[in-house]
């Protein structure tokens, strides 16, 4: 089975805590905190797998997600870092938003790429120790990893798009010029995923040729299979158009050239506006007569055209010769312009908004994600640790905000469900 788009879920690690920790040595008095910072959580990363050509795999493991960052120690030890979790998918893979199409990231290269970063480790409250505040009994959580719902989609990697109608002759001629062996029969959609094919015109020169199968009138509607492949010429430096010249399946060569083009340029006037090639094939079969009206046809277009049996092998030499030439003045394949997550799309910590509202009880209850790490650092034993909760609610408004609907001392306030008596 040919899988060329998958949906999975992708999770980076969260960040370790940091820890709440006192040295305590001999004849050492009040040695002050040393509690260490926790580990970074591990990335989700995609590299390019050789073997890989199709996304299969991500139809039956649809989750991933990295290891966590350990919490931190004593001592000032560090927790040790989440490793990441590396995720093998073909070349050519496109990672996108389901939702809005954002590429995230292009997996044309070699160079491993971070999808989702892990989050950062807490701090240990060494780091709170001051003059004033000698024994801080509170550190800081760690942060989330990124995670998020992300769409593979294969888009080949070739040099020449092979067009044309079901039965024209293409897969005959990418066996011809190519090691591939796609299958070959005389019925129409005898080939039904895409067949890459590598051609080779002399030492250090070859290029890569993808038959893609399917394309007939209203493919880019969902017609025949052609909508399902299109996506994989998007890539192409040039196309190569094969038309059946005989008219064998009872087609004019010309109405098919054209109906071809027309559901290029549906599907994307980019796409149509490539350098093309036409080759007028099974011409073995034709009369002289269907070959010099095609060719006129053709020529008066503009675009190169060649004689072309791929069964005999008649015309095939100069056909890839010409492709070679052409390729030599093109630029290289597309790659896309990605837009990868910024860390602030999952977690802003300059955002401090927040919503209070008074529930059936008449407890204040306020919501505010930021506000979920603020409280995994409090310990509600520990006064100076209260404190700190204080100081956060009134420069970050709450406090102000409560006072303004009216709180009373002794009034019941819900922090993401951790409650407590509104004191003045």
């Amino acid at each position: 089975m040919f899988a060329d788009i998958a949906k999975i879920k992708v999770k980076a690690g969260d960040g370790g805590n940091g820890a709440v920790s006192f040295r305590r040595e001999k004849y050492v008095a009040a040695g002050g905190p040393d509690g260490g910072d926790g580990g970074n959580g591990g990335n989700v990363v995609m590299q390019v797998d050789g073997h890989m050509n199709t996304l299969i795999d991500f139809r039956y493991k649809r989750k991933f997600v990295a290891e966590n960052g350990a919490n931190g120690s004593s001592k000032n030890c560090t927790g040790r870092r989440g490793k990441d979790l590396i995720i093998k998918v073909p070349r050519g893979t496109l990672v996108k938003e389901p939702e809005t199409g954002r590429i995230l990231a292009d997996l044309s290269g070699d160079e491993p790429v971070v999808i989702a970063k892990g989050g950062s480790g807490g701090w240990g409250n060494s780091h709170f120790a001051t003059p004033t505040r000698q024994i801080p009994r509170y550190a800081k959580p760690g942060y989330p990893g990124q995670g998020f719902e992300a769409l593979l989609e294969l888009k080949l990697l070739a040099d020449v798009g092979l067009l044309g109608y079901p039965n024209v002759g293409k897969s005959t001629f990418i066996s011809v010029v190519s090691e591939a062996k796609p299958k070959i029969a005389n019925y129409p959609f005898t080939t039904l995923n895409p067949v890459l094919g590598m051609v080779r015109i002399a030492e250090g020169n070859s290029y890569c040729i993808a038959d893609i199968p399917g394309l007939i009138e209203g493919a880019s509607e969902g017609v025949g299979l052609g909508h399902r492949f299109l996506r994989h010429v998007d890539r192409c430096r040039m196309l190569l158009h094969i038309v059946d010249v005989s008219g064998s399946e009872g087609r004019d060569p010309a109405e098919d050239f054209e109906k071809i083009n027309v559901e290029l340029a549906k599907y994307s006037e980019e796409l149509a506006a490539r350098p093309q090639i036409v080759a007028a094939n099974k011409a073995d079969l034709a009369t002289e007569e269907q070959i010099a009206a095609f060719r006129a046809y053709i020529e008066e277009k503009g675009l190169p055209f060649f004689v072309l049996s791929a069964a005999t092998t008649q015309g095939v030499e100069e056909v890839k010769n010409a492709i070679a030439q052409r390729l030599e003045t093109l630029p290289p394949i597309r790659e896309y312009e990605v837009q990868p997550f910024e860390e602030d799309e999952f977690y802003d910590r300059k955002d401090r908004s927040f919503s209070v509202h008074v529930d059936e009880r008449g407890v204040y209850v306020v919501e505010g994600d930021w506000l979920l790490p603020v409280l995994g650092m409090v310990d509600p034993e520990d006064y100076e640790s209260l404190q700190y909760m204080q100081r956060v609610l009134r420069s970050s408004g709450v406090l102000d905000k409560l006072e303004e609907m009216g709180v009373q001392e002794g009034d019941t306030v819900s922090i993401l469900g951790f409650e407590f008596d509104y004191v003045k």
